[in-house]
Parts: structure tokens; C-alpha cells; sequence
């Protein structure tokens, strides 16, 4: 019973993040700085969301429902790939897929789950990073800020960006959580001659 209720706390969490993340207000560029971190080898549990951001939490919930009668866990914090540009297409066709890492053993389940959610492993990669300040709502502009520095430091983007929710929903809603964006990088050779 005391698990049932901490999977429904987390789902009302993630209806909670989501009410937020589509109110973004535009705000300055963030101050903090970018660095380079090695991510490890995780298996992931992930489905796909296409629509506005207020609709994501449902679709976390959905994703609790279906892991907890399987015995699936999570192993750390969520993530959303963004996988394509909010800028550039309308609401109902942003495209998230949402990731929970989850333990080795849930691979036995890959390719049971329905036809936009599974399990997978992720390889270990290089990923530049710069931790949303608070106060911030404006993803895009993060993202900027990350391609600005590959650009200057030599590197390039070999798969999509995504946002790591490091804290829960504190009362003063996206705005003031603790996330991270990641963008998987490689460096760029240099040119003889």
C-alpha cells in the first residue's frame, strides 16, 4: 500500500511539473556556465508524448501505472528528450519522449510494453551541461546557450538535447525547479593544414 501511494505521489508530481513547463515567459540568458560530464551506461524506461506540455503529466502517470505491476522501479530522475523544436512547430506536434532509468532487470521486458513505449539501454556518452538558474522557464534559451558554446568550443551535437528534473515541484512551480539540459557531444577534429 505505501508503494501505491508513493507511485501516485509521483504522478501528481509529474501532473504538477507539466502545468508549469508550458508557461514559459521569456527571461535573460542564464549566468551559470556550461561543462562537460560523462554520463554512464543506464537502462531507461520511455514512451512517447506528442502534444503541449500541459499533457505531459498523464502521460508520466500512464508510464507509472504500466512499470508498477511489472515490478519496474525507478532508478533516478525523469528526463524529456525534446524531439523537435517548440519554436518551430505548433503545440499539438512537440514531440517528448520521457525517460525513468530503471534497474538491468526490466530489459526482460523490451518489446512487450506497446508500440511507443519500451525499455532500452543508453550507451555512456560526453554530454555538455548547464543547470537551468532559478527563475528561469525559457528551455530555448538553454539550449542556445549550449549550442553557442559547442560551437566555440569545438564540439557538435551527435543526438538530441534533453532536460533532467533533479527536484520535485516546489511551490513556486518550474520556474523554481532544479534541472539540468544535456546535449549529447563529440569533438570536432581539427582541420590539417
Amino acid at each position: 500500500m505505501v508503494m501505491l501511494r508513493s507511485w501516485r505521489g509521483l504522478s501528481l508530481m509529474a501532473v504538477l511539473l507539466v502545468a508549469v513547463l508550458a508557461a514559459s515567459a521569456a527571461t535573460q540568458a542564464p549566468a551559470g556556465g556550461v561543462s562537460l560530464r560523462e554520463t554512464k551506461e543506464q537502462v531507461v524506461l520511455y514512451t512517447i508524448y506528442r502534444g503541449p506540455y500541459e499533457g505531459v503529466g498523464a502521460k508520466i502517470g500512464s508510464l507509472f501505472q504500466l512499470a508498477m505491476p511489472k515490478g519496474i522501479m525507478p532508478a533516478g530522475p525523469i528526463s524529456f528528450v525534446y524531439l523537435n523544436n517548440p519554436e518551430l512547430v505548433s503545440k499539438e506536434h512537440y514531440l517528448t519522449e520521457i525517460r525513468i532509468p530503471v534497474g538491468e532487470d526490466a530489459l526482460k521486458l523490451a518489446g512487450t510494453l506497446g508500440e511507443f513505449t519500451d525499455v532500452k539501454r543508453l550507451a555512456a556518452m560526453q554530454v555538455a551541461v548547464i543547470s537551468k538558474p532559478k527563475g528561469e522557464t525559457d528551455v530555448g534559451a538553454l539550449r542556445r546557450t549550449l549550442a553557442a558554446w559547442m560551437r566555440e568550443h569545438g564540439y557538435e551535437g551527435i543526438d538530441t538535447c534533453c532536460e533532467r528534473f533533479l527536484s520535485p515541484m516546489p511551490t513556486g512551480g518550474y520556474a523554481d525547479m532544479e534541472t539540468e539540459i544535456m546535449w549529447p557531444v563529440k569533438q570536432i577534429p581539427a582541420q590539417k593544414g
